[in-house]
């Protein structure tokens, strides 16, 4: 069994899987941290970023770089690349994406990269995953491709990305890793023909992959649909646990019955704040946002369309009524923003059990619906849609929470300027410092509150210990402190034995071997089958046939009659009879009445409480008996060797 890490980013997650005759890959996570590095798209010409300076860089530094400063731009005292936007795709030249069997995709955050593997690439496979996470995914996707296309960037830019070139370039550019392999974003185009290709399932369902292996999801409590996977053989149990929260919140809870007692447990999608705490988290935003409205100012949320989105929605118009702020509005701005409310209300079946009861009062799970019709939440496809219906002091999410593209960007060049507005960051995917970069200097207030429910270091290590599995595999960084906590050595994984460790590009070779295999007996074979009883309860029997294999299930079926019917000859031309097979452990009595039948005078037995010791001096024979072997030792002539041989045969049974 081999494991093939493809991405960078742990809770970016992809995995290629070599087990039993089939190649699956594990999720297919987008790095797009990258974006960082270049400069926004802003959607108002005339303003701030649009007119960002070129770089000049010094006589030597120009000698060396040759004009690929061109492609760079100075902004706030920082460089950034001015072209289209690229992302960091997952290591697909280390694996041949034809020979792929399936993909399994864990939730709607894993799937962003699935275009760039299935499309293009002669993959050939099938995709698997549930509904919620295909929707959801979807709308991420595009999401991302409407604010990329929304104001083109013509201009790519590529003489930055050489070595020679790079590593003249100021940090943090020049600390770019493998640039050359980054990649254009994909078209709407792209994620229509490769969404197609994917095939829906259920928690707990079984999905038979070409006969080999067996791969059912299991919920893992983090989004809607969100799945651990459970991919068996006969005899092993691999076990994939992406991202997985043990909290209370709107998805079905975690299932961990289905992941214990496995061969493999492979751990990826831990939470990216260790030191921050999602309760906690979720308390101060709304803290800081009622804070701020009271005090007249306005407060910007860069967002996702889905996944906490939701919870933000539902704590805050809560904690805004118990202030006495139920007139503040709240704007939700997304291209995709009608689908994301209204596919959290479509799938009742996959949220938790207090949030399905609603259900059936009728009632919407989620409140955002009811805040829709009293006018409190407002979803907008635009900043160009929302015309004047803007009402300050008001609360906006808006995308993209890497502050490069979509409405936000005008927001915080808007509302940058007052120190009576506040920006709160919730998402931990991207550093808030370095998203802020092109906008400074900002006189608004800036709140950090990352809230991630995935495992932190304790959760997983109490479901480590829980579910037991033979060996563990986790990410290399998730095996010393982070960097900003370097002394908590809590913030990491414990298990004994250590458990294998993966990073990009890694090949793991995994201690699982294939010891045994299930074949089916054909029934009319199985009908001329005679069992011999060895022991209590066990019987073996003599079969000869020919052995069928088919998309990985095989089948001992009966010799075709021109093969049966011909006798085996060896080599030499001699019939060849059919052998016997003698088994058993001799009853010493019954051997010593036999060989006295054989005319074999004067034995005389010994007990040696592990076994007997039978001496024959007038033939100068020594027999030892032991509970698993029999040695004889015999100093007398050949008639002797003959007589005990055939004294010991029939004492013994024969198949």
């Amino acid at each position: 069994m081999k494991l093939v890490c493809l991405s960078s980013n742990p809770s970016k997650p992809c995995f290629v899987l070599y087990f039993k005759g089939v190649t699956l890959m594990l999720d297919c996570g987008l790095d797009i941290t990258q974006l960082q590095h270049f400069l926004p798209i802003p959607v108002v010409p005339g303003t701030q970023i649009s007119k960002a300076r070129s770089w000049t860089p010094g006589f030597e530094k120009k000698n060396k770089i040759g004009d690929a400063y061109q492609e760079v731009k100075e902004c706030s005292g920082r460089l950034f690349i001015d072209g289209c936007f690229e992302m960091a795709i997952p290591e697909l030249e280390i694996v041949d994406l034809s020979q792929i069997d399936a993909i399994l995709i864990s939730n709607s955050t894993c799937i962003l990269a699935l275009p760039y593997i299935t499309e293009y690439t002669g993959f050939k496979g099938h995709v698997y995953t549930t509904e919620p996470a295909l929707q959801v995914g979807r709308m991420y996707m595009e999401e991302l491709v409407k604010y990329v296309e929304r104001n083109p960037r013509t201009n790519i830019a590529t003489k930055w990305k050489q070595e020679e070139v790079l590593m003249h370039l100021p940090a943090p550019l020049k600390d770019a890793v493998n640039t050359l392999k980054w990649k254009q974003c994909y078209t709407k185009h792209d994620i229509d023909s490769c969404l197609s290709k994917v095939t829906l399932i259920g928690f707990n369902q079984k999905m038979d992959i070409y006969g080999s292996v067996e791969a059912t999801p299991v919920s893992s409590g983090y989004s809607l649909g969100s799945s651990n996977w459970v991919i068996k053989s006969t005899h092993e149990k691999v076990c994939y646990v992406s991202g997985t929260s043990t909290l209370t919140t709107h998805p079905k809870p975690m299932d961990q019955a289905p992941l214990r007692n496995s061969d493999v447990l492979i751990l990826s999608c831990l939470t990216q704040t260790p030191l921050a705490n999602p309760d906690t988290m979720i308390g101060e935003f709304c803290v800081n946002t009622a804070v701020t409205l009271k005090n007249g100012g306005n407060v910007l949320v860069p967002c996702y369309p889905s996944g906490v989105t939701y919870d933000l929605f539902e704590c805050l118009s809560a904690h805004l009524e118990q202030c006495g702020l139920a007139g503040i509005p709240m704007y939700f701005l997304s291209p995709v923003s009608d689908s994301a409310l209204a596919y959290s209300n479509i799938f009742a079946e996959w949220l938790s059990q207090s949030k399905q009861s609603k259900v059936y009062l009728p009632e919407c799970p989620f409140p955002h619906a009811e805040l829709q019709s009293q006018g409190r939440l407002k979803n907008f496809k635009s900043l160009h849609d929302m015309n004047l219906e803007v009402k300050t002091p008001c609360v906006v999410f808006a995308g993209h929470p890497s502050l490069r593209m979509g409405d936000v960007v005008h927001f915080v060049e808007l509302w940058g300027k007052h120190s009576a507005n506040t920006i709160i960051f919730t998402e931990p995917d991207f550093p808030y410092l370095e998203a802020l970069g092109p906008f400074q200097p900002v006189a608004m207030r800036v709140c950090y509150c990352p809230i991630d429910t995935s495992l932190n270091f304790s959760q997983a290590n109490k479901l480590i210990k829980d579910l037991r599995p033979l060996h563990l595999v986790v990410a290399e960084s998730y095996t010393v402190p982070p960097i900003m906590a370097s002394r908590r050595t809590d913030l990491v994984i414990d298990w004994e034995p250590s458990p294998f460790t993966y990073k990009r590009g890694q090949v793991l070779s995994l201690p699982v071997k294939r010891k045994f295999e299930s074949v089916e007996i054909d029934s009319e074979l199985a009908a001329k089958m005679e069992p011999v009883e060895v022991k209590a309860g066990s019987a073996i029997t003599m079969i000869t046939g020919s052995l069928n294999v088919r998309d990985n299930v095989y089948i001992l079926k009966p010799l075709q009659k021109e093969v049966a019917s011909g006798q085996k000859r060896s080599h030499d031309g001699f019939e060849v009879h059919k052998k016997s097979y003698i088994f058993g452990s001799p009853n010493i009595q019954t051997f010593v009445d036999v060989m006295t039948q054989q005319g074999i005078s004067s034995i005389k037995v010994e007990d040696t409480g592990s076994g007997s010791i039978i001496h024959l001096p007038n033939d100068e024979t020594l027999i030892q008996v032991d509970g698993d072997s029999t040695h004889i030792i015999c100093e007398g002539d050949e008639s002797i060797r003959v007589k005990i041989r055939d004294s010991l045969i029939k004492c013994l049974k024969r198949l």
